[in-house]
């Protein structure tokens, strides 16, 4: 199925724990241009989150932003520094013997030594961080894609119209054709019997001048190719997937064609029709920019 680029995705939780909210937004790009901001604390899953985007983006700029709100209590915890403590006992004991005077060192003076009772942040349970967050993350990228798959299928539906509407334009290019040919030769020989005043005309060199302006003129080639790159254009469509890049290609070759039509157009009505294609796919591309 065809994707647009841009696309917008959100999940919430909240329980009695924690609070965590994602939001995932994009618009077009010609690569993955993927932007995080979230808490610190999750810092340490960038790439993790970066990989299993992946398997939900291939083009686009995608803001993703994370907040998360821890309501445990005790998050922070009592560190008691035993190595420390045996130290400052021993000195205690050594200033004792040196200064002659009784070492009344208690339980409650010792905790009261720097450094000996800490409060700390309590370590957090990487794996339980993980799961809430890429849980939030599958969820917000998968309403994400949704959002994209749904803008993909009208861009799809405008662009089959758009490519339809040239078919019929370039079928009238080419029934015209002939007539221009007729128009021609039909002028040319006006011109010349009115400069000859009634001398006989040569058939011959009449035929050889409307061989060479029809050569000049023929767009055949160019209609056979446009006509192929528009129904290529629409088997990739109807096909899906990430073609974006594939159809901005098509869409030159097809914006080639038309100049090269409309350089060759020595009649008004096909210098419409032909401006009228070239008008029809600076359409299509610039819709184009927008598919994934």
């Amino acid at each position: 199925m065809l994707k647009s680029m841009t696309g917008f995705g959100r999940y919430e939780n909240v329980t009695n724990a924690y609070k965590i909210s994602v939001e995932m937004k994009a618009v077009n790009h010609r690569y993955l241009d993927l932007n995080i901001k979230m808490p610190k604390k999750f810092n340490y899953f960038e790439a993790s989150i970066r990989t299993l985007l992946k398997a939900y983006l291939q083009r686009g700029k995608v803001d993703l932003f994370i907040s998360y709100e821890d309501y445990t209590e005790g998050n922070l915890c009592l560190n008691y520094n035993k190595t420390l403590a045996a130290e400052y006992v021993e000195a205690f004991r050594q200033m004792s013997e040196q200064f002659h005077i009784s070492n009344d060192i208690t339980v409650s003076a010792l905790a009261k030594c720097p450094e000996v009772l800490t409060m700390e942040q309590a370590p957090e349970d990487e794996e339980y961080l993980w799961k809430i967050l890429s849980e939030g993350i599958r969820e917000a990228a998968e309403k994400f894609v949704e959002t994209r798959i749904t803008e993909g299928e009208r861009l799809k539906e405008d662009l089959l119209k758009k490519l339809d509407y040239m078919l019929e334009l370039v079928s009238f290019i080419e029934e015209r054709s002939p007539g221009i040919i007729e128009e021609y030769r039909a002028k040319l020989e006006d011109k010349v019997r009115e400069l000859l005043s009634g001398t006989a005309i040569d058939e011959n060199r009449i035929a050889a001048e409307v061989t060479i302006y029809a050569d000049k003129i023929c767009t055949d080639e160019e209609m056979v190719r446009l006509k192929s790159h528009i129904q290529s254009m629409k088997k990739k469509l109807e096909g899906g997937g990430s073609i974006g890049r594939e159809l901005d290609f098509i869409a030159q070759e097809m914006n080639r064609e038309a100049n090269t039509t409309l350089s060759k157009a020595n009649d008004l009505t096909t210098a419409d029709k032909a401006i009228a294609l070239k008008t029809e796919i600076e359409k299509v591309r610039e819709q184009i920019q927008n598919i994934e």
